[in-house]
């Protein structure tokens, strides 16, 4: 692998959108809390034995969140490294079912009398996943993402 690091990992990015009929100050403490994750993360459902932890303040910069599951949920932590009122970046640390750190975004735009809520996920494969990741990975994670927009969406507009 010395020659990847030489050379360097293919890059990936996905992002995926919905418009919100709400304003972003109903929808920014959605995501801002890990707490609040659990009423509409796509991967809350993947196992009932979950084990969460929280470290840092409740919400915004330095937030963290921890998880350990079965194999469908896996392990790894997030962590919140910037929050104005128009975006959140996160760290995202993947260890279990595989290797991974990757760089989330939730971009918060103007739509209309709506907001349009993006969500990116960016970061480097190493060249098995550069082959599989477009095949399977990414098409898996569009689809998890599509769920997670969809139930923040009916969230934030039920507030």
């Amino acid at each position: 692998m010395l020659w990847a690091r030489v050379a360097g990992m293919p890059s990936f990015s996905q992002t995926r959108s919905i418009v919100v009929d709400a304003d972003p100050s109903a929808i920014r403490p959605l995501i801002d809390d890990f707490h609040r994750w659990v009423e509409w993360s796509p991967w809350e459902g993947l196992d009932p034995e979950l084990k969460r932890s929280y470290s840092g303040p409740d919400a915004g910069v330095g937030a963290r969140y921890e998880w350990s599951g079965n194999r469908k949920a896996g392990s790894g932590s997030m962590e919140i490294t910037a929050s104005t009122p128009d975006r959140i970046d996160l760290d995202l640390e993947f260890v279990a079912p595989f290797k991974a750190s990757n760089k989330a975004t939730f971009a918060l735009e103007s739509a209309g009398s709506g907001t349009r809520v993006s969500w990116t996920m960016r970061g480097e494969r190493n060249l098995l996943f550069a082959v599989m990741g477009p095949l399977f990975f990414d098409r898996a994670i569009a689809k998890d993402f599509d769920r997670g927009l969809a139930a923040l969406k009916d969230l934030a507009e039920r507030r």
